[in-house]
């Protein structure tokens, strides 16, 4: 993609549908008059008069206590410089998206038009009743230092500035486990400090606090080696000026043990790296590119320990690690401040974290067959579902250790519960998916090219490295669209119809003869259908020239899915085909099944469905907890519509006990745990959240999926195909971009398994 269009698709991103990246809706009703009467006058009244009485009740009748502040002056914008509030406003929208998806804390961004410290801590002061928590960001040094600890000193909430922190915490975290691993003593390691910043003090003292010594510490600043005999250091470089006669970062390498990267790209050579000592632990933390890039490091020592900013190494140093989950158990508790033994548990909690068995949720959404405690893996990856059960806990219980927490937790099982339950709030799901594909993206081809949506779906999933698109359709028209959003890559083009010399035209025909010549097919019908788009990109993935397709965008669902039936056919050991829709939803995912290939299943039938929905479930990291729906529950209609579900769930239990599936169950007790419990406690599924809902028939499934779609404006990944032999998936007829980019993902983590199950 170009610079242009990039700059193009982010600026839409931003602008459209509505400016800007989040919104306030209302949490309680408002559609009578009695509801409104509630909300504001006279009603309100009496929630103000019982926070007149106690200022405490704020938290009980008012947003406050999930309430975030994120506030800068954008005088320190990520690597942009001073850009100005104004300027400076998406980046801390970004940042309250992020508190909400990561700890469903409510972030409202506020820009500072001054850079006068007096003046920023005043404002600050007087808005601070409206806020649970202050998050500072992108302010610059060392005004930054002077605003936290008067803003610290001067409020009675959790008053943090990410930039220095967040860092420090997660390099903290990694540093500790790395150590281990090194088998090295954090009071006798000899750490070297590139950068001087914000980020850079606060990393050091956060060191310092775990046990480095000062005389183990060199800081350097883009003057070189900070020394005590230097002139004009400020205080903060003054507290880690050393005595050493070095000045530049050669020498202060040279048998070093840590180096902490929070400077400039590229200024760590490989003879630089060969000076330090055995087990070196080097985090390169400058981004977008670091100190010394990743593979010159690994391939220049074998015994390095290394972490970057980056998402596609190992061991990636991100804030979104720290700052939503202890901004969350900070605030859980009504917390004055984060003070240093807050900071301290969360680096605790995220190195044992990395200690800890993985979730296979983990493994698949990063590609890996078991990721373990070790040189590649020493922090916890930002989309571990644990991390919001680990962290806030920690912070919360050291905030009451540490005599600052107003209201502490008594019940902490249910707390955790209650953090877990977050987890369903946010689109993890799709990001999972999109993150899996990118560790091996596969072939996949596109019948429709030459529409406009196709092509741009195929140019971000080429873009985002999440699969590797070919197209097929009129190369003139798919050139000219090319032209026209600017795509650029190298991407294969092919014309089935068009073009005369495609060599394997006659290859593809001969094999779809050989495939179909006792279905009555001659060859020269073989040769007129391999004309045909949908077949010729089947045979493709029979013949191994790509690893999956997806169809359908402008052609109707049984003319794109025949080719694939006769061609593809079913995965050995599968008696019936299947669709399934993963819907994106506010409780979290939902798989329903069958969306779209059988219209009146039989008993038998709907018990091989179940089989291929919960297998696909896991395919996505979730362990599925499976409702059979039915206008009736468990046997209070005798009706063999109710019955054969019944009878599916039968010989489910009988011959799968292993699948958490009960029915026939009306969807409202399916998707209501409680009501559930209390009527149904004989349920093998009563007090669990139900993730998967298989429906009687094809009519009931499809316009359940539909409905949800867009009654909730929930996102709808599928129909994802279960049951086929190769990876091959249709789309819903004129799907969105989205829509199509994330069925890329499916075809790219389906020919995954596939090929991970045939090298087995």
């Amino acid at each position: 993609m170009s610079k242009a269009t990039k700059r193009r698709e982010a600026l839409i991103y931003h602008a459209k549908p509505r400016p800007g990246k989040i919104k306030i809706v209302p949490t309680k009703k408002y559609s009578t008059q009695r509801d409104l009467a509630l909300a504001y006058s006279p009603g309100v009244a009496e929630p103000c008069l019982e926070i007149e009485k106690n200022v405490e009740n704020v938290y009980k009748y008012t947003i406050k206590g999930n309430l975030v502040a994120v506030i800068s002056n954008g005088t320190a914008v990520l690597g942009l410089g001073d850009i100005g509030p104004e300027a400076s406003k998406p980046v801390m929208e970004g940042k309250g998206l992020l508190f909400k998806i990561f700890a469903d804390l409510d972030g409202i961004d506020i820009e500072l038009d001054t850079k006068d410290v007096d003046k920023f801590v005043e404002t600050v002061k007087t808005i601070a009743p409206t806020f649970g928590g202050i998050n500072l960001e992108d302010i610059k040094a060392p005004e930054a230092f002077e605003i936290e600890r008067r803003l610290k000193e001067e409020l009675d909430i959790p008053v943090m500035h990410d930039d220095q922190h967040g860092t420090a915490i997660i390099s903290a975290a990694a540093l500790l486990n790395a150590l281990e691993i090194a088998e090295k003593k954090i009071e006798d390691v000899r750490i070297v400090i590139s950068g001087a910043g914000a980020a850079a003090v606060s990393c050091t003292r956060l060191y310092k606090a775990f046990g480095a010594r000062s005389e183990n510490i060199v800081m350097l600043d883009s003057k070189g080696v900070i020394r005590k005999d230097r002139e004009n250091l400020s205080a903060e470089k003054l507290e880690f000026a050393t005595d050493r006669k070095i000045d530049t970062l050669e020498e202060a390498l040279k048998d070093a043990d840590v180096f902490i990267g929070l400077s400039i790209a590229n200024i760590v050579s490989p003879e630089m790296l060969l000076s330090m000592s055995n087990d070196p632990i080097v985090f390169a933390m400058a981004n977008p590119d670091p100190e010394i890039e990743y593979d010159l490091a690994i391939n220049t020592r074998e015994d390095i320990i290394m972490a970057t900013g980056r998402s596609d190494h190992p061991n990636q140093v991100n804030n979104v690690l720290g700052f939503p989950f202890i901004f969350r158990g900070a605030m859980d508790v009504r917390a004055t401040s984060i003070n240093e033994e807050m900071k301290m548990a969360a680096v605790k909690a995220l190195a044992e974290l990395a200690k800890e068995p993985v979730p296979e949720q983990v493994n698949i959404a990063y590609g890996e067959t078991r990721l373990t405690f070790g040189r590649d893996y020493i922090i916890p990856k930002p989309f571990d579902p644990r991390l919001i059960g680990s962290v806030p806990p920690a912070v919360a219980k050291a905030a009451m250790d540490s005599g600052v927490a107003k209201a502490p937790i008594t019940d902490w099982e249910a707390y955790k519960e209650d953090l877990l339950q977050r987890l369903g709030n946010d689109h993890k799901m799709v990001r999972l998916l999109h993150n899996r594909a990118r560790t091996n993206p596969k072939k996949i081809v596109f019948p429709e090219g030459d529409h406009l949506d196709v092509l741009k779906a195929a140019q971000i999933v080429y873009d985002e490295r999440i699969a590797i698109p070919i197209l097929l359709g009129r190369k003139e028209v798919i050139h000219e669209l090319m032209e026209e959003i600017e795509f650029e890559g190298d991407i294969e083009i092919i014309d089935p119809k068009g073009d005369e010399k495609d060599p394997n035209k006659e290859l593809y025909a001969r094999n779809l003869w050989e495939l179909r010549k006792r279905d009555g097919i001659t060859l020269y019908e073989a040769q007129k259908k391999i004309r045909d788009r949908n077949y010729y990109a089947a045979m493709m993935v029979n013949e191994g020239h790509a690893d999956g397709m997806i169809s359908g965008y402008s052609r109707s669902y049984p003319t794109v899915i025949k080719p694939l039936f006769e061609l593809i056919g079913k995965a050995p050991g599968v008696s019936r085909v299947a669709a399934m829709n993963l819907m994106i939803t506010d409780r979290g995912p939902l798989f329903l099944a069958d969306t779209s290939i059988n219209i009146d299943p039989t008993a038998k039938e709907l018990a091989k469905i179940t089989q291929l929905t919960a297998q696909a479930a896991k395919l996505f990291g979730e362990e599925p907890v499976i409702a059979m729906l039915s206008y009736a529950n468990f046997g209070s209609s005798k009706n063999p519509n109710a019955t054969k579900v019944s009878e599916a769930v039968e010989y489910l239990h009988r011959y799968f006990p292993e699948i958490c599936v009960d029915g026939e169950i009306q969807s409202d007790f399916a998707l209501n745990p409680e009501m559930l419990k209390s009527k149904f406690p004989f349920s093998k599924i009563a007090g669990k959240k139900v993730n998967t809902l298989v429906f009687p028939n094809l009519e009931s499934a499809n316009i359940t999926y539909k409905l949800i779609k867009e009654m909730d404006n929930a996102d709808s990944v599928g129909p994802i195909l279960l049951g086929m032999a190769k990876p091959v998936h249709v789309l819903q007829l004129g799907a969105g971009v989205d829509e199509i980019v994330n069925m890329a993902a499916v075809a790219v983590v389906d020919a995954q398994e596939k090929e991970k199950r045939a090298n087995l």
